[in-house]
């Protein structure tokens, strides 16, 4: 899953960041509010966490901004205001959670994953595709009784095959939601990871293949199609 980070605090953010990323999140960081609309105006992320006090432009004008253009994703705001009011107008805003600091990462974690599931109460936990069943809590692939476990970049590539079965994904689209807008990371990592996940699926003895499109991209699909 790809999240936004919006957090002026450079040290903190990198904190935040290596927390996500360790726990399989894909992650964009900004420092300011106009390049937290900016990406959430041109991006897609499954969730936002987000600072009420950034330069340029403050969190909950960021929040007023996209929820007027409709814009429902999942919104957690971060602040040092501990104050009853300040919370009433962060969630009447169109917050889905409100995390004061200091904060532990372990209640962050456990607010993000439930602010999660209460978007998407009524889809599993686990993405199913043919033969194959990956968990999104136990981050493992299995087939036939088997699992595997899956490293973080090898989950996040899998999980976007998994949720677009059948369908063409190009290298570029990797990229930019797995490393984000300003990654330097050229095609041959995806390659490697490519084949890193092949060597997976053979090893789980599935019926799902990732093919190669020449020239556009890879596609999971089926023995037979």
């Amino acid at each position: 899953m790809k999240i936004l980070l919006a957090e002026d605090e450079r040290e903190l953010s990198r904190a935040l960041e290596a927390v996500l990323k360790l726990n399989h999140y894909s992650v964009d960081s900004v420092y300011d509010g106009e390049d937290a609309l900016c990406y959430l105006e041109n991006g897609e992320y499954d969730g936002v966490i987000m600072d009420i006090m950034m330069p340029k432009m403050d969190g909950l004008t960021v929040l007023k901004r996209i929820r007027k253009q409709g814009n429902s994703v999942p919104v957690l705001i971060l602040t040092a205001k501990a104050e009853l009011d300040d919370k009433i107008e962060g969630l009447d805003c169109g917050a889905d959670d409100y995390l004061t600091k200091p904060f532990a990462t372990k209640e962050l974690l456990a607010r993000i994953r439930a602010m999660m599931r209460r978007r998407e109460a009524t889809i599993s936990t686990n993405l199913i595709f043919e033969d194959l069943q990956m968990s999104d809590v136990s981050f493992k692939i299995g087939c036939n009784g088997r699992q595997l476990y899956l490293a973080n970049k090898e989950y996040q590539m899998m999980e976007m095959f998994m949720m677009n079965p059948r369908c063409i994904l190009s290298t570029d689209q990797f990229i930019e939601s797995i490393w984000g807008y300003e990654s330097d990371v050229d095609n041959s990592v995806i390659w490697t990871y490519i084949s890193k996940l092949r060597g997976i699926l053979r090893k789980l003895n599935s019926c799902v293949v990732i093919r190669t499109v020449k020239g556009v991209g890879f596609v999971l699909e089926g023995k037979n199609g």
